[in-house]
Parts: structure tokens; C-alpha cells; sequence
């Protein structure tokens, strides 16, 4: 069952996942799996959530825009992501979509999409963003589903940000001895935090330098586009937090 397409089930549409029990798929999945994957009846699938851990399935019918799938037996029980959060600026739309792509990959739990004073665009496509997301899930082989914060400004995330929550921020030409000496160690739970293309404003940053759970983090002595540095940033938390899975 490696090679069959895996597909995410959402918890609330759907009721828990047993033995023999059939689901109908929504339309867009049927069209998925018989106009652009070329299957057909009998044919084997892998469904999946958080909640009712990852499935064999075979495919009972499949008819343009309509499908049901049979369930056969569970191959992974229910396991969540354990990992850090990111807050990000607004890219261009590729930009923004690489770091949700690039972010599920990582062990990301939560996105979270901030307004900086030098945000470049306070609009996003929330529903073609959680679906780059579940694509990502699916291929990925977690069997979560990030989810995507809606947007709010910066200082008012961090202000309503849980009180333990470290926030790990990558600033451009940081001195690496201002860097702590020790940074933290990141915990499932914690945040990085990358500013939008020109950085972040003199008074962002003195904001930031002044609250205590905020940590410096160097991403070394090269300026770095906004998404690179996520990827980076978001490698160098998983290393300290070694992201696992929660049953």
C-alpha cells in the first residue's frame, strides 16, 4: 500500500474509520482519484487523520465526480505532530505557498500569518492555503493537517501568544555575539518568527528585543530571502526540539 495515494479524511466530516465501513468521498476527491489518477473500482487507497490514525481502503465505486471507498484495516494508529509554530509575514503568492509547503514537511503544528510594517500584502487565500497544506500532509506521510491561524498584526499574535511560548526571531545582520550565548532549546509548542521582505522596522525590533521569551536566532552572516530563512529557521528548531509524534 506504499504506492497508493494517500488522502487526508477531515475528523468532522467524517465519522470515526472501522473495519468494512464505507466512506462516500467528496467530489473533488472522486475526481481526483478517476480523472487525474486514472482509477477505477478496486483499486487501493490510504486515508488518514490525526484522529483515527492512517487506513487501507479499496475503492468501491468511482464515477466522474462520485465515489465510495470500503475500509480495510488500520496500518499506523492515531499520532499528532509534535513541533514548533511559525509566524510569517506575507510573501508574494509563490513565496507564501513554498513556506506552508515547506513548513508541513517540517513538523509545523500552526501557522500563523502577521501584519508587520513592512508587510507587502494583508490579503491571503486561506482556503487555497490549507489545501497546499493537506497536499503536503498527504505526501509528506504525517497524518495531520497543520492548521492556518487567521491573519492578525504582529504585536497582537505575540501579545495573545501562550506566556510560555519562546519565540525564536531571525534578524537580518544580527552580531552573532548578541546571539545568547546559549540559545534555548526549542519545545513543541514554541514559535519562529520570520519578518517580511526588508526586515522588520526599527521599532518592530526594539519590541522585540524587550520582551522577555523572545530569542535571538542567527541564520549565519548571509541576508536570506524571507522563505529560505523560514526553512532555515524551522531546521534549526526541529534539530533542538527532534519533532516526534504524540499518540
Amino acid at each position: 500500500m506504499r504506492d497508493s495515494p494517500r488522502l487526508f479524511m477531515d475528523p468532522q466530516a467524517f465519522p470515526p474509520m472501522c473495519p468494512d465501513a464505507v466512506i462516500r468521498l467528496e467530489p473533488d476527491r472522486a475526481h481526483y482519484l478517476g480523472n487525474v489518477l486514472r482509477l477505477s473500482a478496486g483499486g487501493r487507497v490510504v486515508v488518514f487523520n490525526a484522529r483515527d490514525g492512517e487506513w487501507s481502503a479499496t475503492i468501491e465505486v468511482l464515477r466522474r465526480d462520485r465515489g465510495e471507498i470500503r475500509l480495510v484495516h488500520m496500518d499506523r494508529p492515531p499520532r499528532v505532530t509534535q513541533g514548533p509554530g511559525i509566524m510569517f509575514a506575507p510573501l508574494k503568492r509563490d513565496a507564501t505557498e513554498m513556506i506552508i509547503r515547506m513548513g508541513t514537511e517540517l513538523g509545523v503544528e500552526c501557522f500563523y500569518p502577521v501584519i508587520t510594517e513592512r508587510t507587502n500584502t494583508h490579503r491571503l487565500n486561506e482556503g487555497r492555503l490549507s489545501a497546499i497544506a493537506r497536499e503536503a500532509s498527504e505526501q509528506c506521510e504525517r497524518l495531520d493537517v497543520p492548521a492556518i491561524a487567521p491573519i492578525r498584526p504582529m504585536m497582537e499574535a505575540i501579545a495573545h501568544a501562550p506566556t510560555d511560548m519562546q519565540l525564536f526571531v531571525a534578524l537580518e545582520r544580527l552580531d552573532p555575539t548578541a546571539q545568547e550565548s546559549e540559545v534555548p532549546r526549542a519545545c513543541p509548542g514554541d514559535a519562529l518568527l520570520i519578518g517580511p521582505e526588508g526586515g522588520f522596522s526599527p521599532r518592530e525590533q526594539d519590541f522585540l528585543r524587550g520582551r522577555p521569551a523572545t530569542r535571538l536566532l542567527s541564520l549565519g552572516p548571509l541576508v536570506l530571502r524571507a522563505d529560505t530563512a523560514a526553512a532555515a529557521g524551522l531546521a534549526l528548531m526541529g534539530a533542538g526540539i527532534r519533532m516526534g509524534m504524540a499518540g
